[in-house]
């Protein structure tokens, strides 16, 4: 049975920073995503990372301040999230793919985890 554990969310202050983790279980993915979902918007792809090489993903609203990384011993991916603000605030979901095709689109994620909420305050 497929299960994401997510942990790390919380509330901090603009130009703090936060560490999400993802814990995959029970098959094996091509690619590991974080997507967030503020009230009223879409839900938007953060980072992705592949389980094997090097490629990674970030949207622009990110680039600079967050990092995707994985510890394969452990099967776990980890966003770090530095130099927060307000608008980054949103709930945050694990997401697993099986596919190795890269895509930003949510439907074309298989598993997802039950999301974590991350808040910044100004």
């Amino acid at each position: 049975q497929v299960q994401l554990v997510e942990s790390g969310g919380g509330l901090v202050q603009a130009g703090g920073s936060l560490r999400l983790s993802c814990v995959a279980s029970g098959q094996t993915f091509s690619i590991m995503g974080w997507f967030r979902q503020a009230p009223g918007k879409e839900r938007e792809l953060a980072a992705a990372i592949r389980w094997s090489g090097s490629s990674t993903y970030y949207a622009d609203s990110v680039k600079g301040r967050f990092t995707i990384s994985r510890d394969n011993a452990k099967n776990t991916v980890y966003l770090q999230m530095n130099s927060l603000k307000p608008e980054d605030t949103a709930v945050y979901y694990c997401a697993a793919r099986r596919l190795p095709i890269p895509t930003t689109i949510s439907d074309n994620y298989d598993y997802w985890g039950q999301g974590t909420q991350v808040t910044v305050s100004s």
